[in-house]
């Protein structure tokens, strides 16, 4: 959170979803090097922040040319307060295995990335059995598997054989772990630190030391060690802001050694020291092959074992059989130990002075079978009377995102929403918005919002792929729905919907947060529009920004793409002020190299209208961050309108109007929310009607599935 406290909050359970294991948490350790930074950057004051991130601080800087002050403040400040679930090496029971899961049971012993919590959901790739064995690793030391894989995948980028020497700097958590799995690999090891305890560690493990706190020179002591040659390759596990590290083993290294950093360090390169020999310098990610690759880790691809010898999951396998064999003790290391309603003492200790090394929490075992399974977190008592006269309409969101905990539940609040649930799938997102904005209810059980008669609405704030399922529910259980644009991603959901939708016997209000359409500046527009007869022209140029090719918003089956999901925004802006019907659609994506997919984010899209009026949206995502993201211009009866990225309004040619702008950019989001509110209070028609929708959201698969490729011959009309 933006002030820096840690704090142990109680959650509702975490929704079971397809390819996850549901886990009990036993144990759990803090990574003191990651999480430490973590907590001492939230704990830091503005400026500290800004000093970490000057790359940030330009963009904060830019938002405020473009966008304005206050925007950018509501912005930055949700960020800072977004929490972040600490943790991420744990071990315990398998309460419940997802759809798709076969290689996990409930009840198995196994150990994964998941954070602190009593219960985690955890994609299958990044969970591992723990062994059975006579003398079982207990739930302590298997806590430590996913931190000691950090040090393995050090390892194994080294490539280190039989009988070579190398040197591990820095004898923390991972570097003393990193000492022993050398040690198990037949290696002669050398570690240095400049704590004295840290080095008596390594010496029980098997290694040489060298003092560093008493002024011993490492680069003297390795090159005496191996009687001047140099040793084949480092280990860097230290973490630090010096050079030192790195210019150490390079000279410490013989001829073509090899130098992994698998800390953090200062990585200033001295040429000569790694031209002259040859040197190689990799830095490793974290526990291995997989790591943040969505396919992998969220996607449960597993890569070919042929192929991929260690990846993430086999990593944390190997070091369990490390465990199991008794050739990685970690219990040794273990110095602190807290029950998991002490979390916060915990964190005290390793953010403080007193040296710690591995500090486990501790989660006591259910009690029955449906202990610690609740998904319903009740924060407030009561609700409104339902048959007062005036009384609010009572809301359940779904989805706790960034967009949903900065811009719609902020903007539903003040339109006057009694907010009655937040639901998620992690429980812990839904908790922080429930307590941030005052819900009476957080859950992760979604299903049960459709049976609760106190709620009158259903804002829907998920990922694309689920807007039609949820919004189909909702509908038939009576719900109104306010869904978070896109409606559909695909036309047979679409045409699903509607049809569904035709056969009920009261129609509940269904709308989509086209927000822009109600944007003050923009009524301003469709009023002067209004009074000036003929077809009019639109040109609307969005410098959109590039999204990683890897994000889900990309995936034709998740995300439907950024025209689907995004540009429909303009296309409703488009349809809204022509004040007519589309009647076809042309599109054109930029050509070139690569997959059409990786380009269809450079999109001019030509719409015609039934009154004659053409309109071109330009979405484009090659373009500047600097250049403001939205910018429209009307061409109409002798006569021009331009809109600014929603702070300025310019008129040529206008009587009695020439320019109005604000300091704040409002792209009409409140008011959107305020006219779905009253619609349902006052049993009106919707705010936008359901033939609009369906025809924008068209469109936009029209625009898509017909999109001509630049450079290609002929042309592709759709309509």
């Amino acid at each position: 959170m933006k002030e820096g406290q840690t704090a142990l909050l109680e959650v509702p359970a975490p929704m079971l979803r397809p390819g996850h294991v549901l886990i009990e948490n036993r144990s759990s350790v803090i990574s003191a090097g990651t999480e430490r930074m973590l907590v001492e950057f939230g704990r830091a004051s503005y400026l500290q922040k800004a000093r970490q991130q000057p790359d940030k601080v330009r963009q904060v800087l830019e938002k405020v040319r473009i966008d304005g002050v206050l925007p950018t403040l509501r912005a930055v400040q949700a960020k800072l307060d977004e929490p972040l679930p600490l943790g991420y090496s744990s071990a315990g029971v398998v309460r419940a295995v997802g759809a798709g899961v076969t290689e996990f049971l409930v009840g198995d012993r196994v150990v994964s990335n998941g954070p602190h919590a009593e219960l985690v959901c955890v994609p299958r790739n990044l969970v591992a059995k723990i062994p059975d064995a006579t003398e079982p690793v207990p739930f302590e030391c298997a806590a430590f598997t996913v931190v000691a894989a950090i040090g393995l995948q050090g390892i194994r980028l080294a490539a280190p054989t039989l009988g070579e020497t190398f040197v591990v700097l820095g004898l923390g958590l991972i570097g003393l772990m990193t000492v022993q799995m050398l040690r198990a690999q037949g290696c002669r090891v050398i570690g240095a630190d400049f704590d004295p305890a840290k080095l008596a560690f390594a010496r029980g493990f098997g290694a040489e030391t060298i003092d560093l706190g008493a002024g011993e020179d490492p680069v003297a002591a390795a090159l005496a060690f191996t009687g001047q040659r140099g040793v084949d390759g480092v280990l860097i596990t230290a973490s630090t802001k010096s050079n030192a590290p790195v210019r150490q083993a390079a000279q410490m290294c013989r001829k073509r050694g090899r130098i992994v950093l698998v800390g953090v360090t200062g990585l200033e390169l001295s040429r000569a020291d790694f031209y002259e020999k040859e040197l190689t310098f990799q830095v490793s990610c974290s526990y291995g092959p997989g790591r943040y690759d969505p396919a992998y880790e969220q996607g449960g691809q597993d890569y070919p074992l042929g192929f991929v010898r260690w990846t993430e999951q086999r990593n944390f396998e190997a070091v369990l059989d490390l465990m199991a064999d008794r050739r990685l003790d970690v219990a040794s290391l273990i110095t602190h130990r807290f029950a998991i309603d002490d979390a916060k003492e915990a964190y005290e200790l390793v953010t403080g002075r007193e040296p710690t090394l591995g500090v486990v929490l501790e989660y006591p075992p259910a009690e029955g079978p449906a202990a610690k399974l609740a998904t319903t977190v009740i924060l407030r008592a009561g609700g409104c009377d339902r048959s007062a006269p005036g009384r609010p309409v009572r809301i359940a969101v779904i989805g706790a995102g960034a967009y949903a905990n900065a811009v719609l539940v902020p903007a539903f609040r003040a339109a006057g929403a009694e907010l009655a649930v937040v639901a998620s799938t992690t429980g812990a997102g839904g908790a922080y918005a429930a307590r941030k904005f005052g819900f009476a209810r957080a859950t992760t059980d979604v299903d049960a919002l459709w049976d609760d008669d106190a709620i009158d609405a259903v804002v829907i704030a998920t990922r694309h792929d689920s807007h039609v399922r949820l919004a189909a529910q909702a509908l038939q259980a009576g719900k109104h729905v306010f869904v978070e644009k896109p409606l559909a991603i695909r036309r047979d959901d679409l045409d699903g919907l509607i049809e569904r939708y035709a056969t009920l016997d009261r129609r509940p209000l269904l709308t989509v947060g086209f927000n822009r359409r109600f944007a003050p500046l923009v009524a301003r527009m469709r009023a002067l529009l209004a009074s000036t007869p003929g077809p009019k022209t639109f040109v609307m140029t969005v410098n959109a920004g590039a999204i990683p090719l890897d994000h889900w918003v990309h995936d034709p089956q998740a995300g439907g793409g950024r025209i689907i999901g995004e540009a429909c925004h303009f296309v409703d802006l488009l349809r809204h002020l022509a004040a007519s019907p589309i009647v076809n659609t042309q599109a054109m994506v930029m050509g070139g190299p690569g997959p059409r997919a990786a380009r269809e984010d450079k999109m001019s899209i030509q719409l015609g209208f039934a009154d004659g009026s053409f309109g071109t949206i330009h979405y484009l995502a090659n373009g500047h961050r600097a250049f403001p993201k939205e910018r429209l211009e009307v061409f109409a009866g002798d006569r021009i309108l331009v809109l600014d990225n929603f702070k300025a309004l310019t008129g040529h040619g206008w009587p009695g109007f020439r320019r109005t702008w604000s300091w704040a950019q409002d792209k009409g989001q409140r008011a959107c929310a305020a006219a779905f509110l009253a619609a349902i209070a006052e049993d009106g028609p919707a705010p936008i009607g359901l033939a609009e929708l369906v025809e924008v959201t068209r469109a936009c698969f029209d625009a898509v599935d017909g999109a001509q490729v630049a450079g290609d011959a002929g042309r592709a009309w759709c309509g």
